[in-house]
């Protein structure tokens, strides 16, 4: 028998990865080759999160130089976020099916060359259309982050892996908004996107040469169909092909693609893990959306200036990243020492302490600007804010990554849904909110729905997410 397939008790031709080690097993890559992939998939995403802010300070000139209404130019600057929660229904299964490196490498050019068109876009109409087909090729990241993830790094290191791969992307929230903020006082807007467009175009040279297949599962179909191509033996084949064999095509396409939704629909690990998700990214998208108006109306900044604020946004996120990341690894190691074994349980209760402090941080940045406190002060609570978001969301992701570490991808796809019409939405009432109640009223209201959010989902998960998995239907 060939040397790359390792016999199994039942069947001596079940393509598998051989045991104890086999360097075609992604788990088992060296360490620099897993930051590799880590890395490239980082700075792809730090493109595709900056395009979807950087319009923001624009706006007003956009929209006189496209005739649009206020309407219009916000739908041109949200419509990007609701693609991204339809698009990894999609991408998520496709990633899983054909592999991660042929969707982020098709997903690259179609992100592009649709950005491009938005540069050059002369009517409002363009502008907005190709603001849509842009987000729905950026969405592809939120389905490949932690399916990559999953597939090369061991739960032992989910911490750290997290953390790594979330720095520059989250740099990109507040990026956004300030390059824009530039481009806008010193160019023409087209160049947000024509800057954006040149860097996603060297990004996607680099990860021609350099992004390497992660899905343990396609991996093997590969060496399956090669074994099957150099021996002329037809019955060489994966565990996952001999279980598709008697379905045909369109039902193995219909239960790919559909099970983002029935995990959305069935499952309630999901359903919890959905709801954190969706707010705490629905606040997030707040902040960003009036930060801006916020300083350069009460404390009477320039757009330019104003931007510069984001900075707050910024290291918050990324000191949240990196200390949640290591305390999350930390606690998984000690769990490992005193009990033997490590539920994914665990990570829920994570989340307390970032949903105090970032409720903290919200009425902090609100109150603060109501009575016109010193601007840095109003830095302080968005730091304290993004902080607390970021070391209660990773927890979460954990979570998910853990229970459904052989579908992560469509995992993350159904709790995408709810982040994204989130983000789309939330921004929508933010206006009114503050015009009804004031920063101080309006964030301190938006607070307490963040930290029952942080509080009493986790609490659920902990207490009966074992139970809830025990019972949930066997999912494919």
């Amino acid at each position: 028998m060939p040397h790359e397939t390792k016999p199994a008790l039942s069947d001596p031709y079940a393509v598998v990865f051989a045991e104890p080690y086999d360097k075609d097993n992604p788990i088992q890559w060296p360490d620099r080759r897993k930051w590799i992939v880590t890395n490239i998939l980082s700075a792809t995403g730090f493109n595709r999160i900056v395009v979807s802010t950087i319009m923001a300070p624009a706006l007003p000139v956009i929209a006189a130089e496209l005739d649009m209404t206020p309407t219009q130019s916000a739908l041109s600057l949200s419509i990007y976020l609701l693609a991204t929660a339809f698009g990894p229904i999609v991408i998520g299964p496709l990633s899983e099916m054909y592999g991660r490196q042929v969707v982020l490498h098709t997903s690259n050019i179609w992100f592009v060359a649709w950005n491009l068109t938005c540069g050059f876009a002369t009517t409002k109409e363009v502008l907005i259309v190709s603001r849509l087909f842009t987000g729905l090729g950026a969405s592809a990241i939120y389905s490949l982050g932690g399916g990559v993830l999953g597939d090369v790094w061991p739960p032992e290191q989910r911490g750290k892996s997290l953390g790594t791969y979330l720095a520059i992307p989250l740099v990109a929230v507040a990026v956004g908004p300030i390059i824009g903020g530039v481009i806008t006082a010193r160019a023409d807007w087209r160049w947000m996107f024509w800057a954006t467009s040149i860097f996603q175009g060297v990004s996607i040279i680099v990860c021609f040469f350099t992004f390497h297949e992660t899905s343990g599962a396609v991996i093997l179909k590969r060496r399956a169909a090669r074994l099957r191509r150099t021996t002329g033996n037809k019955q060489y084949m994966t565990l996952e092909e001999r279980l598709d064999r008697e379905m045909s095509l369109s039902t193995v396409l219909r239960r790919a693609f559909g099970r983002p939704l029935r995990l959305l629909a069935f499952h309630p690990i999901i359903q919890l893990t959905s709801v954190i998700s969706a707010v705490n990214y629905g606040l997030l998208y707040v902040v960003l959306s009036s930060f801006a108006d916020v300083v350069t109306s009460q404390y009477n900044l320039s757009i330019e200036l104003g931007g510069l604020h984001y900075i707050a946004c910024a290291l918050g996120e990324m000191a949240g990243s990196q200390l949640g990341g290591r305390l999350m690894d930390v606690l998984y190691r000690r769990t490992m020492r005193r009990h033997g074994t490590h539920e994914p349980e665990a990570r829920p209760p994570l989340t307390y302490p970032g949903a105090v402090l970032g409720s903290l941080g919200l009425i902090i940045f609100g109150w603060a600007a109501q009575y016109h406190v010193h601007w840095i002060v109003v830095d302080v609570g968005v730091f304290i804010f993004t902080f607390g978001l970021q070391t209660s969301g990773m927890p979460v992701q954990a979570y998910v990554i853990d229970v459904y570490a052989d579908f992560t991808s469509s995992a993350l796809s159904a709790t995408q849904f709810g982040r994204s019409l989130a983000a789309f939405l939330f921004p929508l009432f933010a206006p009114s909110l503050y015009k009804s109640l004031g920063y101080g009223w309006g964030n301190t209201t938006i607070a307490h729905v963040g930290i029952a959010a942080g509080v009493i989902p986790p609490f659920l998960l902990w207490k009966y997410g074992a139970r809830i998995r025990a019972k949930t239907p066997a999912f494919d």
